[in-house]
């Protein structure tokens, strides 16, 4: 193994290296916020990251008060919940990502109106690939505020999203609160600091 390999999360990020051989699965994660390239997140957490592509969901995007955006997605577009178990959270990404792909008709596009109460719009933002969930989930459940089975300042879903075409499951973190996130819309869909 070279030693770029060995410290690759503690080198920059190189999307043109393919995933490690012992690799438990891939994480896809959509991000929105802070731990977009550039914001004072990546750098500590998405460190060593497989690749950064564009990507959208469907959604509502708001800046609350003190700045940090939240995420509502309809709740018919949630495929899975976030667990504590980081492993079984990506093997349920893969499985149900081969699912999704033989029905990804019945799934709305980003941006199509099919909720009640409100417009449902496009939210953009990155798509992360990363080779070690059983760390880095943890990480970044933490950082959100999530505690599997507990409250939680942001819950973790499975959702679809696109990307350069193509359609693919992704966990994003969205309000924790059943109830709209307090705070001014982002009617673009995108957030900037």
């Amino acid at each position: 193994m070279t030693e770029s390999r060995m410290n690759r999360r503690e080198s920059p990020m190189n999307p043109n290296e393919p995933p490690k051989e012992n690799t438990t699965g891939l994480l896809r994660l959509f991000v929105y916020g802070t731990l977009k390239q550039g914001y004072w997140n990546h750098e500590r957490f998405c460190r060593g990251v497989l690749s950064v592509e564009e990507a959208v969901v469907r959604g509502r995007l708001y800046e609350l008060p003190s700045g940090i955006p939240v995420l509502e997605v309809p709740e018919a577009d949630v495929l899975a919940y976030g667990t504590a178990d980081p492993l079984a959270d990506v093997a349920t990404q893969a499985r149900l990502a081969a699912e999704f792909a033989a029905r990804a008709a019945q799934h709305p596009d980003p941006g199509e109106n099919g909720a009640p109460g409100g417009r449902w719009g496009p939210v953009y933002g990155e798509l992360l690939t990363f080779d070690d969930p059983e760390t880095r989930l943890p990480a970044i459940d933490h950082l959100e505020g999530f505690l599997p089975g507990g409250p939680s300042l942001y819950r973790r879903v499975l959702v679809p999203a696109s990307t350069r075409g193509q359609r693919v499951l992704v966990w994003l973190y969205v309000e924790g609160a059943s109830r709209r996130p307090p705070g001014r819309r982002l009617a673009d869909g995108v957030w900037r600091a």
